[in-house]
């Protein structure tokens, strides 16, 4: 009997700026993109690398990144909602952060 084993390769990097064995070249583009976030002042730039073995679409690979964006997207509302009612409950009941000292 022939046992089948299905065989993949997945690596994913997010980088925000060049690597220590980077080329003149990714070096200076990295330093024009940190420029044009400075100018732009908006977000910050990330260079997405993804590498799948056996290949799959990049229809597929861009459909998953806007879904973990999305995903992102919802955990960053949520730290904020709490964030937001912290601040509410500082306010409101600030004597319930109030560090004890005698403790």
């Amino acid at each position: 009997m022939r046992v089948y084993r299905p065989e993949w390769h997945c690596t994913f990097a997010v980088n925000e700026g060049a690597g220590r064995e980077a080329s003149w070249r990714e070096r200076f583009a990295w330093r024009l993109r940190r420029f044009a976030d400075r100018l732009d002042g908006k977000g910050r730039t990330v260079s997405i690398e993804c590498h799948v073995e056996p290949e799959v679409s990049r229809q597929d690979i861009d459909t998953c990144l806007v879904k973990g964006f999305e995903v992102t997207h919802t955990l960053l509302n949520q730290l904020a909602q709490q964030a937001a009612c912290e601040d509410v409950m500082r306010d409101a009941k600030a004597e319930l952060y109030e560090q004890d000292p005698y403790r």
